[in-house]
């Protein structure tokens, strides 16, 4: 089963941009999308076989927001969780043998004006999928906005403290980790350096490959053994971050 992963940067946008086609040509059963910047309905995107979509919007209009294009008629669908209702920041699907939580984590910004929410918001998030976790094995996609490890972006040491490698943040990511949800690009390909999957729109630094790696695939412990690949597709444009993917025997 293949699943991808892509923050779209304004669903509007990239669709303009190629963003059917390249999802298309992935060929993936789930396609799972961040920061649509709209509400439900207000583009038309053509994805033949994909019978099943689900947005969360943001109240606040053209901000964040995800959605999951699905071929598979869930379970059961959940907008949302917890307090966490008004920014539109996931989507989570019920299928017969797993969870799929479609995450944007919320940015703590410049000069970490929102680190506090961000913290509340993690730790309302790894109590969310721990208890998900108890019922069922859990798929964990989406941006999460933060490169957990130096290994994990160029520049490492002039980013220190910057909003997505804050101490707090990492360590965040490293307690999500900790209580049984494993990394699937890093399980697979733990020394790979120089592969990211996000840059800024400054200094051509997608073209420098001056990156991070802010989007993930985390899987609960006990399906790791079933990962059977995860990449991160550098080459597909259309936003300022690239699609990442996981395909795993389920």
């Amino acid at each position: 089963m293949k699943f991808v992963s892509w923050n779209v940067n304004g669903l509007r946008a990239c669709l303009g941009k190629g963003f059917n086609e390249s999802m298309l040509a992935l060929e993936p059963d789930f396609i799972c999308i961040q920061e649509t910047k709209m509400q439900e309905g207000q583009a038309q995107v053509e994805l033949p076989g994909y019978h099943y979509e689900y947005f969360s919007s943001a109240e606040k209009k053209g901000y964040s927001g995800t959605a999951i294009f699905a071929k598979q008629e869930p379970e059961s669908v959940q907008i949302n969780f917890g307090r966490h209702t008004d920014e539109g920041r996931a989507v989570i699907l019920e299928y017969e043998k797993f969870y799929l939580v479609n995450v944007y984590v919320p940015n703590a910004q410049d000069q970490l004006k929102r680190i506090d929410y961000r913290m509340e918001w993690e730790d309302d998030f790894r109590e969310f999928v721990l208890e998900l976790d108890q019922k069922k094995p859990v798929i964990i996609c989406g941006d999460m906005n933060v490169a957990k490890e130096e290994i994990d972006l160029k520049n490492p040491k002039s980013n220190r403290g910057n909003a997505g490698f804050s101490d707090q943040e990492r360590e965040k990511m490293r307690a999500l980790q900790a209580a049984g949800f494993v990394d699937s690009f890093r399980y697979l390909y733990p020394d790979a350096t120089g592969v990211y999957s996000w840059w800024s729109y400054r200094f051509n630094a997608r073209k420098n490959n001056a990156g991070w790696r802010i989007d993930y695939f985390l899987v609960s412990e006990r399906l790791k053994e079933k990962i059977i690949d995860a990449k991160i597709h550098t080459d597909i444009f259309g936003s300022d971050h690239c699609p990442v993917e996981l395909e795993i025997e389920l």
